[in-house]
């Protein structure tokens, strides 16, 4: 099949879902059904964090993580042989995502392991300052990459958030501190690999190479990481437990990605961005009706800062590239 009908089926050059894109796009404005299924992406993407610590009785966190990498990585492969899009090419990208898949394993033992330390609520809202991290970072590294006014006010909000959000776990005296650096520590470590995607040769690799790559590396990386941190690894397979791990392989790491990607060749990607801020909203009521986490009004308000963020990193062009649409 020509590369270029490939490039079609399997959308290049995109980022981690949520986070901002690797190459803009200017397709159609949102209609109904866009705005219903980014809806319901981040609601899927909000509740993960709960179903980790649902599923922490019988699976350790950082184990969970590394079963997740694995049979997500097999329904890679296998979606990209139905769709006949070639993983091995000889194009000098093994290095640049091997060092990917190596990223995307510290990001996920930092979450998993974090989980461990803190509540659903707060690690959601940590994480996905991600995108205000992505922006300072394509800025700093990538040539034509600059930020706005715009968007450094955004960048301000989200920092003013996980300041806040840390005074209020100090404040309440909840032993949450160790969680949230770590969370922290993920939202940076998944800015890093959107740069590094965006600034070496897996710009010109497909979406599915790219996905393959973080999650072959991270299925080998993580079970290590987790006997290293000597957790118990797999205690008990218990309903629970089952229904956490298919949900966080089948629906999230693999259906809601390939959404994304489909999404994002029918659609204005910058106005589908935008939508990132619901996510970490969704974690914190998931975290609270379901887990039962503290809601305070500093950490209510440390979310909102967080939400307010991310909107205004990813509104950077969308004046401009609302006038250079067909």
């Amino acid at each position: 099949m020509p590369k270029a009908q490939n490039r079609a089926q399997d959308p290049a050059r995109l980022s981690h879902p949520a986070g901002p894109l690797l190459s803009p796009d200017t397709r159609h404005p949102l209609d109904g059904l866009a705005v219903g299924a980014m809806i319901a992406m981040c609601a899927l993407w909000g509740f993960q964090q709960v179903a980790v610590k649902l599923a922490a009785p019988g699976v350790s966190f950082v184990m969970q993580s590394a079963i997740r990498s694995a049979f997500a990585f097999a329904l890679v492969l296998a979606w990209a042989r139905l769709r006949r899009i070639p993983l091995v090419v000889h194009d000098r990208t093994l290095a640049p995502g091997a060092l990917a898949g190596a990223l995307f394993a510290c990001e996920f033992a930092a979450i998993y392991g974090g989980l461990a330390h803190t509540t659903a609520a707060r690690m959601v809202v940590f994480l996905y300052t991600a995108p205000c991290f992505t922006a300072l970072g394509l800025a700093l590294f990538v040539p034509g990459e600059r930020l706005t006014a715009l968007q450094w006010t955004g960048v301000a909000l989200a920092f003013a958030g996980i300041a806040f959000a840390f005074r209020d776990g100090l404040a309440t005296g909840e032993r949450t501190l160790l969680g949230d650096a770590l969370g922290v520590l993920a939202a940076i470590g998944w800015a890093v690999t959107t740069v590094l995607i965006r600034a070496t040769t897996l710009a010109r690799a497909s979406a599915t190479r790219v996905l393959a790559y973080q999650l072959g590396v991270s299925a080998l990386l993580l079970p290590l990481f987790s006997v290293a941190l000597g957790e118990p690894g797999v205690v008990a397979l218990t309903p629970v437990a089952v229904a956490s791990l298919a949900y966080q392989t089948v629906i999230v790491a693999f259906a809601t990605y390939l959404a994304w990607f489909w999404l994002l060749t029918r659609y204005l990607a910058s106005r589908l961005s935008v939508f990132s801020f619901l996510t970490p909203l969704f974690g914190v009521g998931f975290g609270h009706a379901v887990l039962g986490d503290p809601l305070t009004p500093t950490f209510v308000g440390a979310a909102l800062l967080v939400g307010a963020g991310i909107v205004l990193v990813n509104l950077r062009t969308l004046p401009m590239r609302a006038r250079a649409a067909p």
